[in-house]
């Protein structure tokens, strides 16, 4: 690429050269630019990247080559994963893969992508259904980095679905299946993509609580990393150092580890990235003690999730300022738990909805003071109550909830209540007529 193009920001040269090669130079480019970007956190890449790759979907269009247009699509949707956008991503990975139906390569790159926006938004079942689904093409492929980088996803998603659904016999087996990625990966020689799956190995001991073998093969993934000079995979890999130092109790350790790690990932435009880090350093200064600036940073990481529509990694930092921090005002933390349960409302982890559970607990603990089992039963069952009266109370509170949410706009209430204007405007009429106040005026049409 060195003749045609000199450094990322810059456009390559492309005058004289036929359409389809100007595309191929265009698209390397932007792929190029995206993947370094994201590596050494250089500001607006993914941006730049998007653009190159779009003018060279154009030569695609014209030429009216369907399977690299979809091919370069594949290519863009990773842009906006990179960048937090996992809803952008999926329908582009989604539609490009609706037009590469040859078994071979490039789809099997694709699937690989998409799979890696369904786990990163807490779909776990989703991405083994797409590994499952698509064993036969992997097991075809002769590429190994395409190989190992299936059985690294398989192995993630299987040590997640282990955590969520307390399976070890899935443990074990993305255990088999991070050191099949190695495999594969020591043969293609592939030492950025070798340090990553280290990193997991590292990770997933962490989490049997086998951190002696942890930080061993943590220390391998960081001298591999240290050795390409990769700063963003640096700091991946001391974000997963400071879990283990948590989990240990050492604690100072945790926090300047993590604190470092949040420095440089807040200079990458990696976002998801450093929501993660924000997430690890605010549970190390909670449990130091240092309660106003873990509560900031948690604060913190919820709004750098939010910004780029990353909503499981809002709601995983709404959820661990719940549990760490104890002082929170009680309307504070009421309003903290109903984000959270609304930005994970599509997580698909038993151990969320364990941790949701007992985070409400926590918030009603507040409250009322505790109440043991025994007499909890024996209020609930002592107070008489109108069912029906009960429901009708709360469809109202819902109702009038979501109005004011949309401006007192009835379409825009529906469509956050999931029902159509119709369906709204005759439970309104029927039973809470007292909401009609709440909603905007009726324009009605005039007759011609």
């Amino acid at each position: 690429m060195r003749p045609l193009w000199g450094c990322i920001g810059e456009r390559p040269e492309t005058k004289g050269l036929h359409p389809s090669i100007a595309a191929e130079v265009l698209l390397c480019a932007g792929i190029l630019t995206g993947w370094i970007g994201s590596k050494e956190g250089i500001e607006g890449a993914q941006e730049v990247a998007k653009n190159l790759m779009s003018e060279g979907i154009t030569f695609y269009q014209s030429a009216g080559d369907v399977m690299k247009v979809a091919a370069a699509r594949a290519e863009i949707a990773y842009t906006y994963f990179r960048e937090g956008r996992f809803d952008e991503a999926r329908i582009m990975l989604t539609e490009a893969l609706q037009k590469l139906t040859t078994q071979g390569n490039t789809r099997a790159r694709a699937l690989l992508k998409l799979t890696t926006v369904e786990w990163s938004a807490s779909r776990y079942n989703v991405a083994l259904g797409i590994l499952t689904d698509n064993a036969c093409l992997f097991e075809n492929v002769t590429n190994h980095t395409i190989r190992a980088n299936y059985h690294n996803e398989l192995a993630i998603v299987l040590r997640n679905l282990a955590t969520s659904e307390k399976r070890d016999d899935y443990f074990e087996r993305a255990i088999r299946e991070y050191e099949l990625a190695d495999h594969h990966l020591k043969l293609a020689k592939n030492i950025i993509f070798r340090a990553e799956v280290k990193n997991n190995l590292g990770f997933l001991f962490y989490k049997l609580s086998r951190f002696k073998k942890a930080q061993e093969y943590l220390d391998q993934a960081r001298r591999l990393t240290v050795s390409i000079k990769d700063k963003i995979g640096i700091a991946q890999i001391d974000d997963t150092r400071a879990q283990v130092f948590i989990a240990e109790g050492r604690l100072k350790e945790a926090e300047a580890v993590v604190r470092h790690a949040v420095k440089v990932l807040g200079k990458s435009g990696r976002q998801c990235l450093l929501a993660d880090s924000l997430v690890t350093h605010g549970i190390a200064l909670a449990r130091l003690g240092r309660t106003e600036q873990a509560k900031f940073t948690l604060q913190n990481a919820m709004e750098v999730a939010y910004q780029v529509d990353a909503y499981n990694k809002a709601g995983l930092a709404a959820l661990t300022l719940l549990e760490e921090i104890d002082e929170l005002p009680p309307e504070f933390a009421d309003q903290v738990y109903d984000r959270a349960t609304e930005w994970l409302a599509k997580a698909q982890s038993l151990e969320l909805l364990q941790r949701m559970i007992a985070a409400s607990k926590k918030i009603r603990a507040n409250v009322r003071g505790e109440l043991n089992a025994e007499d909890a039963t024996e209020a609930i069952l002592k107070t008489t109550c109108d069912l029906q009266e009960e429901m009708l109370k709360h469809e109202g509170l819902l109702i009038k909830q979501a109005l004011a949410n949309a401006n007192g706009s009835l379409t825009r209430a529906a469509s956050l209540l999931t029902m159509s204007y119709q369906a709204l405007a005759y439970i309104i009429e029927g039973r809470h007529r007292d909401l009609l106040k709440e909603r905007s005026p009726i324009h009605r049409r005039s007759r011609r």
